[in-house]
């Protein structure tokens, strides 16, 4: 037949020699094919021609399988007219109406489809309109929030090739595009093919896909020409014949013969993902038969892959016998060049009943937990059970990570498979194989969980109709870099679930300085899950996919339902404001007693309240069932914030403020408020941590029986905030200060290290006005080598004094106008010289050009506006770097001195107003110089009160922070002190808001009750006028109370009162909301009664009451306080709410003297040993007649009532009774204004007596407890 051919050719040259002549003889006889065509639908034809014969034939006229000669027809010429008539045949029948031609669709190459759509699609040659708007309309209901792919009137045709990697690509002669197919069969590689349904998706705009998109084919291609006779070759029936099941195939494997071929049918029960290693591609699937299974290994027919799928029959011809290392040498039949795969095979002389029955699918999972478990160090270790199921991918959670949800309700990850050459997309019918499902391993995901390892088979069956990429959820671009973190530390299902979810929550929230988020998440999972080891080890490969039983990561998995939870700091202000009002009821928020508070007690009662929550719920009331961890910045207070006098951790979605304690390494452990400036700039992890809501109300309540009532609520206000100590943070990034202070902390800096040269330059240590100011040449240019060129001088101060921010009319800043600054003072000593830079030195070890041994001068430094950010962390005796930037000018930097007459000498300090552009950093150690200044503290101060202390302490590095700080006194000795200003630390015991009504801000003024170890209590006035509100000042912190002025009342009581120059400072926080002060110290009534001193006003006794001397019952107004029976006495008040008042006195004897202790409101009740019922009905009973008083004293009875009353003798016998006479232990108050002793005369017979009486002392109690008399 060829012959012919080249004869004919050889007759007529012209053939050969005018092509555009032969085309157009070819076209004609191809429209011949189609006569009585409309115009249009001969142009159609006249195209189709011409596409099929510039892009199709050269595909197959180059070298093409023979299996594309049998389409031509004999004449080479023809070849194009006949594909070209089969095309048309085939769309014809494809169509709905096929009398018809499809004019509105056109042929489309590949290059023209990759480079100019851009938008997925689908394309389907069968639809009429109804039917697309009908699926349209079926595809957005079964997926809400998506829509359907848009539909295009675009035709594919052209030849299945293989493509790298094993993949199918759809070629032409302008070029190929990857295809994605359901179901493919062998006999369609090589083949020319028409695509009458498909879907594109096109290239992912973020980058990722550096392929290009591809196609999908929703249905089978049309084959075009006849297909091949049975076999793939010619010398494949004989492979087929020869075909001998597992069963006999394990003899052969098991009896390796050099160069023996074996061809071996089964069904397929294990397909394994495509592997990559050293540079090898091969994948693996498992044949069964009658329970023998059989492994089989693939290299280089890849494209096998996609043809098979678990459950299918298949046989493989011409497989060999090899040993697979690393696999413990066993052997394993492997697939030769000369290898052919036939699926849904069917061996002839095996009945159907011996074949295995394919393994049965779930298409949902039932949430029970498997029965075994084991619980290791708290936390439960759980076995997966391996299943099958199908469903539809609902949800992309993370197309990097590998993370999906199944018809809503089950996840699935496949993070430890290779990552799929084609990312599923929501929408996707799924079939999953030896898939283990999971329990609960992570709350953060759903309950049940799928995962693939690498015997896992993952197959479309289905490919999605909604339109959009597969990125789904995840905003990170570097979430593919998850998966390589998982394989090279090969953790836990359960901390790689975690650490992708904090990773989308931190691409959210976070703003971080270009690094990706998945790095620093998977830093904090390492950091929270303190695991030993750090991981489980190398994977082995062939083991996961060929062992039998099988064993892989994924075969035990862990359980910890208090695994920590992130929230942004916008999501924690909010869930803290909106729960302060939601969960409080106006009742509890009243001491006990509170409803017999009057008017003025509940609204002052309900002004101020607070509520502290902890980060772990396992240690006291939290936010939420889980611990929680915040990530953010650590930033110094902005001029918009609420708190301006505490640090405060921004993220990108919001800021809070921060109480914050730091440890100093220098201190042994010693606590203290912050003072490191390298903590600004920080990315951390607070994970424990205390949530603090403050609540205002300003309200005008008549009685405790109209606290329901909103309407006399005129205004309400939150403050939020966090307690935490720096050393519960763990930094994720740190700051260029922190880098420097974290490698110098291990080692002594070198305070002699220099970079670069040095020059001298002229300084002034202080500017005085006048003329015979001197300049002495002190100053020392150095610049650290490298780095942007930023000038600036620095000094070294050592803080002596900080004063308290306060509102104050500076007039700094002139622009602005006149108005209230934010000012606060430091008195600091100047170490060294004014030191020149070529750029920043930050926090760098301190230089010897940096100090000098010459008497050391004074500053005062004052901070205002924007510069007042920095008094959170300027701290009384530490060592700061003042720099002033973008100068050389060492002026800037010396103070200006007071001017004043010839011959008086002045004391003031030189005065420097610090710049908002200025820095300041923190020295932690400079050492030569704390061991200069040491000794001389030691030399001159070793008698020093202030250093009794610190003697035996094992360096003076530790020694001089104390030494040259104020010496700081406890509440005790501020009680003894005659100082007129003070600085003393203490704990917060109470609190108590107090309000003035005649300015529009009522809260404006704080009582704290503070006390010491010993149980001495003082309390201290807060005017916060003028002062920026202090958060942190709550029961159990520990406060720093720095120049306040000690006071004594009129009646002799110590009391503290704050000053404009006074500065509070939350040196200490407590460990929990319920932390209670110290008790108070035990005393003896007679000890005490002979005290004259007010070392201690608040005292424990023990004793047994003696008798009953006052009691007094009564109703009164709660408005005005007037008399109330049933109305109120008062003819000026209408009010009709009313509170019970009770008061009593008795005598108290411990053996060492007597006292008259006062009682009232609720602790009555108790002190009289009366039921909840029986006081109430007391209650009423007095309600008749509005009060009733009592004087029992022995069987004098005193009375203001008739003797006869029934509730006077109850009363009576009450008090006598051996209920009330008994062993007590209080808590009391001792009153300042005791009287002095008195002269009195006693009568026996006929003689008087004249002798000096001590009266009695009297006592208020605030706590009373039941003692037994064996105590006693």
């Amino acid at each position: 037949m060829a012959d012919r051919e080249e004869e004919e050719d050889a007759l007529h040259p012209h053939l050969l020699t005018d092509p555009l002549l032969a085309d157009m003889d070819s076209l004609q006889l191809f429209l011949d094919q189609f006569q009585f065509r409309s115009e249009a639908e001969t142009t159609w034809l006249k195209e189709i021609f011409t596409f099929i014969t510039q892009q199709v034939c050269p595909v197959l006229t180059g070298p093409a399988p023979p299996a594309a000669d049998e389409l031509l027809t004999g004449v080479r010429p023809d070849v194009c007219v006949s594909l070209s008539v089969c095309v048309v045949k085939m769309l014809q029948d494809n169509m709905a109406a096929t009398h018809t031609l499809p004019v509105s669709y056109r042929l489309v190459s590949v290059s023209e489809l990759v480079s100019w759509q851009h938008l997925a699609c689908v394309s389907h040659l069968s639809w009429s309109t109804n039917q697309q708007r009908a699926w349209a309309r079926e595809v957005e209901l079964s997926l809400p929030g998506h829509k359907a792919l848009p539909r295009v009137s675009l035709l594919l045709i052209g030849c299945l090739r293989e493509g790298r990697g094993g993949e199918w690509r759809l070629t032409d002669a302008s070029g190929s595009v990857r295809c994605e197919c359901l179901s493919p069969s062998p006999q369609w590689l090589d083949r020319p093919v028409f695509l009458p349904h498909w879907n594109y998706i096109p290239h992912d705009a973020s980058g990722r896909d550096e392929d290009g998109g591809w196609v999908e084919l929703i249905g089978p291609p049309v084959l075009l020409g006849p297909g091949p006779e049975q076999g793939l070759a010619a010398g494949g029936g004989v492979g087929l014949s020869r075909a001998v099941g597992v069963r006999e195939a394990a003899g052969v494997l098991h009896n390796r013969v050099r160069g023996q071929r074996v061809s071996v049918w089964g069904q397929v029960t294990a397909l394994c993902p495509l592997l990559v290693v050293a540079g090898t591609s091969f994948f693996c699937f498992s044949l069964t038969e009658q329970r023998q299974t059989l492994p089989v290994l693939v290299k280089d027919r890849l494209w096998w892959r996609q043809c098979v799928c678990v459950g299918q029959s298949v046989c493989v011809t011409a497989l060999r016998v090899c040993v697979l290392r690393g696999w413990r040498g066993n052997n394993i039949l492997c697939a030769t060049d000369r290898s052919e795969i036939h699926t849904d095979y069917t061996p002839t002389h095996t009945p159907e009943d011996q074949l295995d029955t394919p393994p049965s699918m779930m298409s949902h999972t039932e949430e029970e937990e498997p029965d075994r478990d084991v619980v290791q160090s708290g936390v439960r270790m759980k076995q997966s059970r391996v299943i099958s199921y199908q469903g539809t991918v609902t949800e992309v959670v993370s197309e990097g990570a590998g993370l999906y949800v199944i018809d809503g309700q089950v996840g699935l990850c496949l993070a430890y498979q290779p990552s799929l050459r084609r990312k599923l997309r929501a929408g996707d019918r799924i079939q999953l194989h030896h898939v283990h499902f999971l329990y609960r391993p992570c709350p953060d995901f759903p309950p049940s969980m799928l995962c693939t390892c690498l015997r896992s088979s993952l197959r479309v069956t289905c490919f999605s109709r909604v339109g959009g990429g597969g990125g789904g959820g995840s905003t990170c671009p570097g979430d593919g870099a998850l998966p390589w973190l998982l394989l090279e530390k090969n953790m836990g299902v359960a901390e790689y679930l975690w650490t992708c979810h904090l990773s989308s929550q931190l691409s959210r929230s976070l703003v971080t300085r270009q690094q990706c988020v998945c790095i620093l998440s998977w830093r904090l999972m390492e950091f929270l899950w303190r695991r030993g080891g750090g991981g489980g080890g190398r994977r082995d490969i062939y083991s996961e996919m060929l062992d039998e039983p099988h064993t892989c990561p994924l075969t035990q998995y862990s359980v910890d339902p208090a695994v920590h939870q992130y929230v942004s700091v916008s999501e924690l202000r909010q869930s803290l404001q909106s729960s302060s009002w939601s969960s409080v009821f106006l009742s509890s928020l009243l001491p006990p007693g509170g409803s017999s508070l009057t008017r003025s007690q509940i609204n002052s009662a309900l002004s101020w309240s607070y509520r502290t929550r902890t980060s772990d719920p396992r240690t006291g009331d939290s936010l939420r069932r889980r611990p929680l961890l915040v990530v953010g910045v650590l930033e110094l207070p902005s001029l918009t914030s609420e708190h301006k006098q505490t640090l405060q951790l921004r993220d990108g979605t919001a800021a809070i403020a921060c109480v914050v304690t730091e440890t100093s390494q220098e201190e042994e452990g010693g606590r203290g408020a912050p003072f490191n400036t390298a903590w600004i700039g920080c990315l951390v992890c607070v994970h424990q941590f205390t949530m603090v809501t403050e609540r205002f109300i300003q309200s005008d309540f008549p009685s405790y029986q109209h606290l329901d009532q909103e309407e006399f609520i005129t205004h309400t206000h939150c403050r939020v905030y966090l307690q935490f100590s720096l050393n519960h943070l763990h930094i994720l990034s740190p700051s260029v200060a922190m880098v420097t202070h974290q490698r110098e902390r291990g080692a002594e800096p070198g305070g002699d290290e220099e970079e670069g040269g040095g020059q001298a330059a002229g300084r002034k240590r202080r500017r005085e006005p006048g003329p015979s100011h001197s300049v002495s040449p002190v100053t020392v240019t150095t610049g650290p080598a490298g780095g942007a060129s930023r000038p600036c001088v620095s000094m070294v101060i050592r803080v002596e004094q900080k004063e308290g921010v306060a509102w104050m009319n500076t007039g700094a800043e002139p622009d602005k106008g006149a108005g209230l600054v934010l000012t606060f003072s430091i008195r600091a000593a100047v170490i060294g010289p004014v030191v020149s830079w070529r750029r920043d030195p930050k926090n760098r070890p301190m230089t010897e050009r940096e100090r000098e041994e010459e008497r050391e001068e004074k500053v005062l430094l004052v901070f205002s506006g924007a510069s007042a950010r920095w008094f959170p962390l300027i701290q009384t005796g530490r060592f700061y770097r003042l720099i002033a930037a973008n100068t050389q000018d060492p002026s800037v930097l010396i103070g200006c001195g007071v001017s004043g007459r010839s011959g008086v000498e002045l004391h003031a300090d030189s005065t420097l107003q610090v710049r908002s552009d200025w820095r300041i950093h923190t020295l932690t150690r400079p050492l030569q110089l704390l061991r200069v200044i040491c000794g001389q503290v030691t030399h001159t101060h070793t008698h020093s009160p202030g250093l009794k202390g610190l003697r035996g302490q094992r360096s003076p590095l530790s020694l001089c922070p104390q030494a040259l700080s104020p010496s700081v006194l406890s509440v005790s000795d501020v009680l003894d002190s005659s100082s007129e200003l003070v600085c003393f630390q203490a704990q917060v015991s109470d609190r108590i808001s107090l309000n003035d009504r005649t300015t529009e801000h009522t809260h404006t003024g704080v009582r704290l009750t503070v006390c010491d170890q010993s149980g001495r209590s003082l309390q201290v006035y807060l005017d916060l006028s003028h002062t920026p509100y202090p958060p942190g000042l709550l029961p159990g912190n520990t406060v720093l109370l720095s120049g306040v002025q000690r006071r004594r009342s009129r009646s002799g009581g110590v009391y503290c009162r704050y000053l404009p120059v006074s500065s509070v400072t939350v040196v200490s926080l407590g460990e929990n909301s319920s932390a209670r002060p110290p008790p108070a110290p035990m005393m003896h009534l007679g000890v005490w009664a002979l005290s004259t001193e007010h070392r201690c006003t608040v005292s424990q006794v023990k004793g047994h009451v003696v008798c009953f001397l006052f009691l007094h019952l009564q109703w009164i107004c709660s408005q005005c306080g007037s008399l109330y029976t049933q109305s109120c006495s008062s003819s000026l008040c209408g009010s009709t709410s009313s509170v019970f008042e009770s008061t009593a006195k008795l005598v108290i004897d411990d053996g060492t003297g007597e006292a008259h202790v006062w009682f009232s409101g609720v602790l009555v009740r108790p002190l009289l040993g009366l039921a909840d019922s029986q006081w109430e009905g007391l209650q009423r009973a007095v309600r008749v007649r509005g009060h009733i008083r009592v004087y029992p004293r022995g069987r004098s009875l005193v009375c203001d009532v008739d003797s006869d009353d029934f509730l006077l003798h109850f009363l009576l016998c009450v008090c006598s009774s051996d209920a009330v006479c008994r062993s007590l232990s209080l808590t009391c108050r001792k009153h300042t204004n005791q009287r002095p002793e008195e002269m009195r005369r006693f009568s026996r017979g006929d003689r008087d007596f004249m002798t000096w009486v001590t009266p009695p002392l009297q006592l208020t109690c605030l706590h009373i407890t039941d003692t037994p008399d064996s105590v006693m």
